[in-house]
């Protein structure tokens, strides 16, 4: 009974649309939808030619941090009235990762655990409107749509995702998975032309070109501010060490140039680059590498981690108890600790001073970056449905 339950996919679907409905709705009645806003208005600036990265503290609070592509994305949502809008964004976010997710070649049963386990995280990512469940869709799709040789539209999602918010371009990890890299390649030069010029259509060449160095200048500026020891940012693995050291000016090169290194060995495995598992094993390390090393990252973002986090889990033939205790200590100290689950004295004095939502991750991170090092050729009907 209970496993039918748990195995039930359309329950699955439902709670988490409901998960996105019910929060919308009670952000939107609190007045909290401050990013939703920020949404809104770069459809809006960009049709009126406005600086989409200044500040309107008349409209919103904060800057866009976002490309001006993201102008048509949201469109369809901010055309409407903000309670429908909003509340269609948050299950728009819901659906699209669901469907991510479900795309995985995993068995039914595996897919179903991965959804039940970042629904915690989802819930986090959507109180605040945010963008993040889809960048999650995105990577994950780039993936999978490589892997079903489809490399047009993979090449798409990662354009559409880094002319967005950067964060897109980790889908270029999984080019030595394509069988067809020219195309891939030709693929990736055709939708940057389309979504560099795109925005253009609703407004002005000159605006657009401009709006891109105005976007650049305002993510170097808001890395500079992420660095700051009150941050709600960074919680990151440079991050925490600047706040547990109390050392604000450590430079992010000292954890990326490693970090970097150790995500890239695993590529000199060229045998194993058509196994399942090790392909798998790639795309949890790509989503949490895009986390734990950015400077950007604050808890909402850790629904891209937290997928890898999942990915990772399910596909451990044999769950030891190492694996077991990186899976809870994940759970509760990274999904749970921004609720009610974890006690305010601990997430106030400890958690979010010191960025301790990251860890879990970080060593998860680099649980895998062993695996992918050390697997083995495996059965792939073991792990995916052929």
């Amino acid at each position: 009974m209970i496993s039918k339950i748990f195995n039930n996919r359309k329950l699955i679907i439902s709670i988490w649309v409901l998960l996105a409905f019910v929060s919308a709705i009670k952000q939107y009645l609190r007045g909290n939808h401050n990013n939703y806003l920020i949404f809104k208005n770069v459809f809006y600036h960009t049709l009126e030619q406005k600086s989409l990265y200044t500040t309107y503290p008349d409209l919103y609070f904060d800057h866009n941090h976002y490309g001006p592509i993201f102008s048509l994305f949201i469109a369809p949502f901010a055309i409407l009235p903000d309670a429908a809008g909003m509340v269609l964004w948050c299950v728009f976010n819901a659906v699209v990762l669901v469907y991510a997710i479900s795309q995985i070649k995993l068995e039914s049963s595996k897919i179903n655990l991965i959804l039940w386990i970042c629904a915690h995280e989802f819930l986090t990512a959507i109180l605040g409107q945010q963008f993040n469940p889809i960048m999650t869709s995105i990577i994950i799709l780039a993936y999978v749509l490589i892997e079903k040789e489809k490399d047009f539209w993979s090449a798409c999602l990662i354009i559409l995702g880094t002319f967005i918010k950067l964060y897109g371009i980790v889908g270029l990890a999984f080019f030595f998975f394509s069988k067809n890299k020219i195309k891939f390649i030709g693929s990736l030069a055709f939708w940057s032309v389309v979504f560099f010029v795109l925005p253009m259509a609703i407004s002005s060449p000159d605006f657009i070109i401009n709006s891109y160095s105005e976007w650049f200048a305002r993510l170097v500026e808001k890395n500079n501010e992420n660095a700051s020891l009150t941050s709600m940012q960074d919680i990151s693995i440079m991050g925490m060490f600047r706040k547990v050291l109390n050392m604000p000016h450590l430079s992010n090169l000292l954890f990326l140039a490693p970090g970097i290194l150790l995500f890239g060995l695993p590529y000199l495995r060229f045998s194993m680059f058509s196994d399942k598992k090790f392909q798998l094993l790639l795309l949890s390390s790509v989503l949490i590498f895009t986390v734990i090393f950015s400077s950007g990252s604050e808890s909402p973002t850790y629904i891209i981690a937290f997928a890898g986090v999942a990915i990772w889990f399910v596909i451990q033939e044999e769950k030891t108890k190492w694996t077991w205790f990186l899976f809870i200590f994940a759970m509760i100290l990274t999904s749970f600790s921004p609720s009610d689950l974890i006690p305010k004295f601990l997430r106030e004095t400890y958690v979010k001073p010191y960025a301790l939502k990251a860890l879990p991750c970080i060593i998860i991170w680099f649980q895998i970056t062993y695996e992918l090092l050390t697997i083995k050729k495996t059965t792939n009907q073991s792990i995916a449905n052929e």
